[in-house]
């Protein structure tokens, strides 16, 4: 059927096209595989073109095991699975930089120090590849409007190659969608596996890159506390995903509830929204909820407006880092907005319940977990030194002692212990001020002939890395925010909260969005649902 297409359309064009047919037909095998298998034909494809023989000579791809057609041809007509020898796609490396070449960093991650890092980078001196299951950066203090309809997706996100367009127009300059799996610090490389569309590692797609200078930035996991079932029945909010599912979920559940028949017993659980972790992004999210109920879903839901409910459950106390003045303002505002409080320790979750460990028991519809981070499964694994807290230990430079060339910034790093520096919070300001002094520190290296693997030895990286808090923010919903610009919870400074604290908190991140485009989508997103109200459309 795709033959006779192609020919016809050859036909029509008055050309005889019997040898771009024949090359045609081949990859047609590949695009007519089943649906579920679509990019595992498509990403060979895409990865023999990245590295192409043009751009990597030293890379050795087997070419000939695109072409596959008699093995596809049984897929497609059903007759059967293709052999499990069958080649696939043979990745091998992406080669150490030779005399003549810009050096070479890679950096794993994409979150707020990785991507002020490769904003920062010189890439003048130095070549660049990202490598991150995620090609964009996620905005993360707005992260929590987005699962209610006061933002759009698209607003908080960030594309990594417009942060470094070297990424797209540099030719020796990648971003791969991939996981790291080992790093070989020893030998200046690291090893990887690609994604396919369902975020699934696949094995046969293995390939490795080699560095003069390695920067780990990949972040941290939300903290589970080993509490069983938490990853099956809980939705974190780290993530644009997250955020969908929860904005889905949400909606999903305000429709069921409305459905005849429906008893009222379930209703209330369907509509009850249990967010556990009273921190910065546990309160905001329970504010934008609060918001959301009172004006948008008591108006266009009006049946079951009386059983939606939130709950806030928390082991201490509520922005245990602020002031306790303002810690107290948050509690009346959030309980004044219908948010119930709930201290106690979450002891088991289920499916439509959770378990405390007073034995109460909490039914919920939708479950949002923000209790914090700890170190990801893959930083674990590193055989590198740890800092207190199990991230990867690094000196004042945001160097790996042990090893040369490799940093780490982030939520995956933090001091050892030998530094006699305290742990830094796992906090956005954080982690962008360690992307912004690394970068300009790989910067000064290159230009003083350092930034070569192993040339760093005799050149100075300048002044170590000091951290000073900004403040931190929250809203808690109704044109209300606090703002602390403490330097710490125990030192003194200015502290306020209420609609001015609100129009601080919006301009502030207004500001620090990172891209004019970005910024203009929060400005009218903001403005939209002021004038309209949040879209209750569920995708």
């Amino acid at each position: 059927m795709f033959r006779s297409a192609v020919k016809a359309l050859a036909d029509r064009r008055g050309g005889s096209a019997a040898v771009s047919s024949s090359s045609l037909c081949s990859n047609a095998s590949i695009a007519f595989a089943a649906p579920g298998n679509l990019s595992r034909y498509l990403l060979p494809t895409i990865f023999r073109d990245s590295f192409s023989s043009a751009a990597l000579p030293a890379v050795d791809l087997d070419a000939t095991s695109i072409d596959r057609a008699p093995e596809h041809d049984a897929k497609s007509k059903g007759g059967g699975a293709a052999s499990s020898s069958a080649k696939r796609p043979a990745f091998t490396e992406l080669v150490a930089t030779k005399k003549g070449q810009k050096p070479r960093v890679v950096v794993l991650g994409t979150g707020w120090a990785a991507c002020r890092l490769l904003k920062d980078l010189n890439t003048d001196v130095y070549d660049v590849v990202c490598i991150s299951p995620r090609n964009h950066m996620v905005f993360t203090p707005l992260l929590a409007s987005t699962c209610v309809g006061t933002l759009e997706f698209r607003s908080v996100s960030e594309p990594v190659r417009s942060i470094q367009p070297a990424l797209s127009r540099s030719p020796d300059s990648y971003y791969f969608h991939a996981y790291c799996t080992s790093i070989d610090p020893m030998n200046h490389a690291v090893y990887c596996e690609a994604l396919d569309d369902e975020g699934v590692t696949e094995g046969n797609w293995k390939f490795k890159v080699c560095y003069d200078k390695l920067v780990i930035a990949s972040g941290a996991e939300p903290s589970t506390f080993g509490i069983k079932g938490v990853n099956e029945y809980a939705t974190f909010l780290r993530e644009v995903p997250h955020a969908r599912d929860i904005r889905r979920r949400l909606l999903l559940n305000l429709m069921l509830s409305d459905i005849p028949g429906v008893p009222i017993e379930e209703k209330e659980r369907l509509l009850h929204c249990v967010v556990v972790g009273g921190g910065p992004t546990g309160v905001e999210f329970s504010g934008e909820l609060s918001d959301f109920i009172r004006r948008d879903v008591h108006e266009k839901y009006s049946h079951v407006k009386e059983y939606v409910h939130v709950t806030l459950i928390e082991a201490n106390e509520i922005l245990s880092s602020f002031d306790v003045r303002l810690r107290q303002y948050a509690v009346n505002h959030l309980s004044k907005s219908g948010v119930k409080l709930l201290r106690g320790v979450v002891k088991e979750v289920f499916a439509d319940r959770l378990i405390l460990n007073d034995g109460s028991t909490v039914p919920y519809g939708v479950l949002v977990w923000s209790t914090g981070v700890g170190p990801s499964n893959f930083v674990k694994k590193l055989e590198f030194e740890k800092s207190p807290g199990g991230r990867i230990g690094v000196d004042e430079y945001m160097r790996v002692p042990q090893f040369e060339d490799v940093y780490a910034i982030g939520d995956c790093a933090g001091y050892l212990k030998s530094t006699g520096k305290p742990i830094l919070p796992a906090l956005a300001q954080v982690a962008e001020r360690q992307g912004k002094y690394l970068g300009a520190a790989l910067n000064s290296l290159a230009l003083a002939g350092g930034g070569r693997a192993g040339a760093a030895k005799t050149t100075k990286l300048g002044e170590p890395f000091v951290y000073r808090h900004l403040g931190s923010m929250a809203s808690v919903g109704r044109y209300k925010a606090l703002v602390d610009l403490r330097e710490n919870k125990d030192a003194k400074g200015l502290s306020w909260a209420g609609i001015l604290s609100w129009l601080v908190w919006r301009s502030a991140y207004l500001t620090r969005v990172v891209s004019w485009r970005n910024r203009f989508y929060v400005a009218v997103n903001w403005a939209t649902t002021f004038v309209f109200g949040r879209d209750i459309s569920r995708f």
